[in-house]
């Protein structure tokens, strides 16, 4: 089982490596109207990632709760954490304003929905950082055991 979770994580880095490669080596257009399907696919891959994370961080917890009972401090623990992570990454949005151009109505988004989507930019900012370190300080571990 360890062997297959160490091949998924190695496609899915693989996946986004690419993507991030075809984003940058891709021409774009000066004007930001203009569709831009390499950026639209990265979006679209950094969603998916969010989901199978959280998807999964859900499943592992419950499922560590119903095999040892004894683990639900953790688990509390970790969503103590989440909870911390969500709420400074709120705070720090709300405290500055972002003026992100609504090309649709020629103005910019109101402040609610530029902090919605500051918060959702951080805190996906530091899961991906915290998955990206534990991968690899997990391989490290291994390799001095």
């Amino acid at each position: 089982m360890k062997k297959v979770l160490n091949i998924l994580l190695g496609v899915l880095m693989a996946i986004t490596a690419a993507l991030l490669i075809y984003a940058v080596a891709t021409p774009h257009s000066d004007n930001p109207a203009v569709y831009d399907p390499s950026i639209s696919l990265n979006i679209v891959w950094g969603y998916i990632l969010v989901v199978l994370a959280v998807a999964s961080a859900v499943f592992c917890a419950v499922w560590g709760m119903i095999q040892n009972p004894k683990g639900i401090k953790g688990t509390l623990l970790s969503l103590v954490l989440i909870l911390v992570i969500v709420g400074a990454a709120y705070f720090y949005s709300a405290g500055h304003t972002v003026n992100i151009p609504d090309l649709q109505n020629s103005g910019f988004f109101d402040h609610s929905v530029t902090v919605l989507t500051e918060t959702s930019i951080i805190v996906t900012y530091v899961a991906f950082v915290a998955a990206f370190l534990t991968a690899i300080g997990t391989e490290i571990y291994r390799a001095f055991k």
